[in-house]
């Protein structure tokens, strides 16, 4: 009986160590794996998050271009130098168009099947499809739904502005999930008035990683094929989503109800009958890609419905208040930003409009400059699609399903990229985003760069105008310069304690 024991305990061992020689025979710097856990294990028992370790990894290789990192047992690369990164995401975009979250050919996950998470010819014709949904033309025509929300931001700003502090992310993010609620589902959902509100509720909890969400994601990472039927995602999250989703869809019988908001689009497109296009993984016998097709179904609805809100509403949220709380520490640049608030709104009636948001080249500059210091979405995964990939900077061959993870957050906080870059200083973007175009991409780059950049800059910047138009921030005395990354983040980043300002209301002259 020992005897099966101990051979079983060291099949065991080889099983958990049987990749990790896969970037020492190909000659590529990286730390020592542990067993299963590989590189992963401050991030599998939420000591840190994904971008922490990223950052980490990168900021400990400075000479390298490219350095090996296991996510459990699975070999991943970290590349440091940003020219690799651009041929990755735009270049080569053929070889690296998956993203990978999913471990699993087919997705089992419903609600992953949605424009972020989904990978190939899923992928492909969402996107196809959906693109249209965020011209210029259909942000304009959304704009005023922003006016209004705006406006009452500053109505619900003035009720804390009497306390000593108030968290400036949870009053960002109450103003972003009502607004996403509005220009999604056509409800109100009162999460301004209501930072309680069920919405609210469920907005925090899709971006809540728990310790059951960590199990099962270093289960599904470990051991894919043993555990492919558990969900990332908490049943409580498909079920509300599904619920909401097919509640507001039957109340207009399946047909646009002229509100013009998120469902009514995909509704839209449902009526326009099967997605129709070029394969990104199949190809005939001639070279050309092969056709396509996929049927609109109602869970896949309700996917881009939940992608829609849940990165909608986050990644704004953190931007905007990010901004705000750098805005604090800098009370010059945030008297500048607001002359120019005052100028601008002047020609407008003092309403926050479509065109009057253009014009605050100020307040843009120091959103750039915020995303800068601290991208919402603080790093990119890529998956190798090629049977193999050759980088022909380093001559470095990996295999298909390699994932390569590039850390933008570390990238766009390097000293070789800009000039002190612990430093807040929104005049680095006087030219625009152009002069940095190869090492600032927060929203990312190329084919699956975030196809609602510009509403979630919109609807950012409206709500930074709303404030800064009647109040002023400051450091409270809890505030706290530097603030700690949340270890247990996901994709976008959070902060232990929040972010939490002493909000005034501004003397006018």
């Amino acid at each position: 009986m020992l005897y099966f024991l101990v051979l079983f305990a060291i099949l065991i061992y080889f099983y958990g160590v049987r990749t990790f020689n896969y970037w020492k025979n190909r000659g590529v710097k990286h730390d020592s794996p542990i067993p299963f856990f590989g590189n992963n294990l401050r991030q599998f028992f939420q000591k840190a998050s994904m971008a922490m370790v990223a950052t980490e990894v990168y900021n400990k290789y400075p000479e390298e271009k490219v350095v090996g990192f296991y996510r459990g047992t699975n070999p991943e690369l970290v590349i440091r130098d940003p020219s690799i990164a651009k041929r990755i995401l735009v270049n080569d975009f053929q070889h690296f168009y998956a993203r990978g979250f999913n471990p699993h050919k087919k997705v089992i996950e419903p609600l992953l099947k949605n424009l972020f998470f989904a990978d190939g010819d899923i992928w492909r014709l969402i996107r196809q499809r959906f693109s249209p949904a965020f011209s210029t033309g259909k942000l304009r025509a959304m704009f005023p739904i922003i006016t209004e929300r705006a406006e009452k931001l500053q109505i619900i700003t003035k009720e804390v502005s009497n306390l000593d502090s108030y968290d400036v992310r949870e009053l960002m993010a109450r103003y972003t999930t009502d607004l996403i609620g509005t220009c999604g589902f056509g409800l109100n959902m009162d999460s301004l008035n209501n930072e309680n509100s069920q919405f609210r509720k469920l907005g925090k909890r899709i971006f809540q990683r728990t310790p059951r969400d960590a199990f099962n994601a270093g289960l599904k990472i470990m051991f894919p094929e043993l555990f492919k039927n558990i969900h990332f995602l908490a049943p409580e999250i498909e079920k509300s989503m599904t619920y909401l989703v097919t509640s507001v869809m039957k109340e207009r019988n399946y047909k646009p109800s002229g509100k013009n908001d998120f469902i009514d689009l995909m509704l839209e497109l449902k009526q326009k009958g099967k997605i129709i296009g070029e394969s990104i993984e199949s190809k005939n016998s001639d070279g050309t890609p092969k056709t396509v097709e996929m049927e609109l179904t109602e869970m896949i609805m309700i996917a881009q419905v939940f992608v829609f809100f849940g990165a909608g509403f986050e990644t704004s949220s953190t931007a905007s208040s990010y901004t705000l709380h750098q805005l604090a520490f800098n009370p010059d640049y945030q008297k500048k930003v607001q002359e120019e608030l005052d100028r601008v709104l002047s020609n407008h009636n003092n309403k926050i409009t479509y065109e009057g948001v253009n014009e605050m080249y100020c307040l843009e500059k120091a959103f750039y400059e915020a995303m800068r210091m601290y991208p919402s979405v603080a790093y990119i995964v890529r998956k190798c699609s090629s049977p193999e990939y050759t980088f022909p900077e380093i001559g470095l061959t990996i295999n298909e399903g390699v994932k390569v993870m590039i850390p933008i957050q570390a990238i766009q906080k390097d000293d070789k990229y800009f000039k002190n870059p612990e430093k807040f200083d929104p005049e680095r973007f006087n030219l625009g985003v152009k002069e940095y175009k190869d090492v600032f991409f927060p929203f990312g780059e190329g084919p699956r760069a975030c196809v609602g950049a510009r509403l979630g800059q919109m609807q950012s910047m409206a709500g930074l105008a709303a404030i800064l138009q009647k109040f002023s921030v400051e450091p409270a005395k809890c505030s706290v310069k530097n603030p700690k990354p949340d270890p247990t983040s996901i994709v976008s980043e959070g902060f232990v304690g929040g972010l939490p300002l002493k909000i005034k209301k501004r003397k006018m002259e």
